[in-house]
C-alpha cells in the first residue's frame, strides 16, 4: 500500500445520542472530543440513531401514516392487519374449527384379467 494516503485505523468510542448507550469499536472517523474509556483515551463519535435505539431493533416500530395513505390501500384491497384494522374490525361469533380430513390409502387397481382369444 501507498504511505500516507490512508486514514488511520483505530479504536473509537461510538455514543448513541437517544439511549447514551457506549459501545468501542475500530474505525477510521474522528470525534470532536475524546473520553478515557477502560483506561484509554478515545476519540468519541456520536450516533444520532443506533441498533440500541432503533424501532427495528428495540421491537417497539410503528406505522406513521399522516394522510391516511395505508388505511386507504387496506380499504382498497380488503386487506387486514394494522392497528387501524383491528379498531376497525367487528367481533365475529367464533366457528367452530372444520374437522381433520382422513386419508385414504391408495389401492392399486387390478387389471382385468384379459379374455381368452377364441379360434
Amino acid at each position: 500500500m501507498k504511505s500516507g494516503i490512508h486514514p488511520s485505523y483505530r479504536k473509537v468510542l461510538f455514543v448513541d445520542a437517544s439511549s447514551g448507550d457506549e459501545w468501542v469499536s475500530y474505525s477510521t472517523m474522528t470525534g470532536g472530543d475524546s473520553r478515557a474509556h477502560k483506561g484509554e483515551d478515545l476519540p468519541v463519535v456520536r450516533v444520532d440513531i443506533s441498533s440500541f435505539s432503533h424501532p427495528f431493533w428495540t421491537g417497539q416500530s410503528r406505522e406513521v401514516d399522516t394522510e391516511g395513505r395505508m388505511d386507504r390501500f387496506r380499504r382498497r384491497y380488503n386487506v387486514k392487519g394494522g392497528p387501524s384494522a383491528a379498531a376497525a374490525a367487528k367481533p365475529a361469533a367464533a366457528a367452530p374449527a372444520p374437522a381433520p380430513l382422513k386419508a385414504e390409502p391408495v389401492v392399486a387397481a387390478a387389471k382385468p384379467a384379459a379374455k381368452a382369444k377364441k379360434k
